[in-house]
């Protein structure tokens, strides 16, 4: 068995395009952010922000396994790829185990009581309010800023402190080294970065409305734990386009989330066909882009508490079935990427 050994033919080739694409738009991203051109700049911004899109979601395909015949090799290819989306600063084994719990669970399981802290917090909560109004991920950005100090914040990754530092180290220099000489990239990347955060967590948003338990580091059994109809009952699928499947590979299908749930080791090329014969063959059995766009837009601010008054107009079946439940807001700060 060869050194990362793609698991079939047809993975080499969906999984092949999906990493060199990754690794070429963000290079080429690079390359444009450093040129003296507002036109390379704006091209730059683009093809980085989606390079690590890419990246990210292979981040996740890499945590369940799905790229390589050895599991050893789909999480040294995630190791590698959490340092293009800049999700290195913990280990690759804390966010499989956490999204592993995710599905095994049925369940949110954290560590981060994010309500709790901005109650105690209530400047830092009108400020994440006031920039969320702005369309600025400041809830999420937020929870990224504690992925980077994961060893100081959180007890039980203590012993992580000297990778942690070199990690915080490295980055750091290279992020003050390139706003010196270059300054304009740096701009690029941050917002190139935001851009990640914003497409992650939209797509992220309407997946589910499950609850959060802080039961990451503890033995309390999530309430809805193998319960599989009840999983799929709290699991929504938003996609980008029904009609054209080659849209979806943009977030390279991962709105087609009752079918990851249904089969969590079908690779992200598997899941529209999966979708059909699982769960629906009808457009209704989804949540289409613009009842998207418009959640996302109304509920900017209230997603934070998911305290919206009101309720929000049914478009369709699966539509439907998140409008009527307990998180019709949509929600944010539930991304794969922060292990906590």
């Amino acid at each position: 068995m060869t050194f990362w050994s793609f698991k079939n033919a047809k993975g080499r080739r969906y999984h092949g395009a999906a990493l060199m694409y990754s690794t070429t738009a963000y290079g080429i991203g690079w390359w444009c952010l450093l040129q003296a051109n507002v036109a390379a700049f704006l091209l730059g911004v683009i093809l980085l922000s989606h390079g690590m899109i890419i990246a990210a979601y292979l981040i996740h395909e890499c945590a369940h396994n799905t790229i390589f015949k050895i599991n050893r090799s789909n999480a040294q290819l995630g190791k590698l790829l959490g340092w293009v989306c800049g999700s290195c600063y913990g280990r690759f084994e804390d966010i499989r185990y956490k999204h592993f719990r995710h599905h095994v669970d049925n369940d949110d399981v954290v560590w981060f009581d994010y309500e709790a802290f901005f109650i105690r917090h209530p400047r830092v909560y009108q400020t994440t309010r006031l920039l969320e109004w702005f369309y600025i991920p400041a809830h999420d950005v937020l929870m990224h800023g504690i992925m980077v100090l994961t060893a100081f914040i959180i007890p039980q990754r203590r012993d992580q402190m000297m990778r942690n530092v070199s990690i915080i180290l490295v980055r750091g220099a290279a992020l003050i080294t390139l706003g010196y000489f270059f300054p304009s990239a740096l701009i690029g990347y941050i917002t190139a970065y935001l851009i990640m955060i914003i497409v992650l967590r939209f797509v992220d948003g309407l997946e589910h409305d499950y609850p959060y338990h802080l039961n990451l580091f503890t033995d309390d059994v999530s309430p809805h734990k193998g319960d599989l109809e009840w999983e799929q009952r709290h699991t929504f699928s938003p996609i980008l386009s029904w009609r054209y499947d080659w849209v979806n590979w943009l977030i390279l299908n991962f709105g087609y989330h009752n079918a990851h749930h249904a089969k969590p080791t079908a690779p992200w090329f598997e899941l529209p066909q999966l979708h059909r014969e699982l769960v629906s063959d009808r457009p209704e059995s989804v949540i289409q882009l613009w009842p998207q766009l418009k959640m996302y837009h109304r509920y900017r601010i209230y997603r934070i508490f998911h305290d919206a008054p009101g309720t929000e107009h049914a478009e369709g079946e699966a539509f439907l079935r998140a409008a009527q439940s307990a998180k019709l807001t949509g929600g944010n700060a539930a991304s794969f990427l922060t292990a906590f």
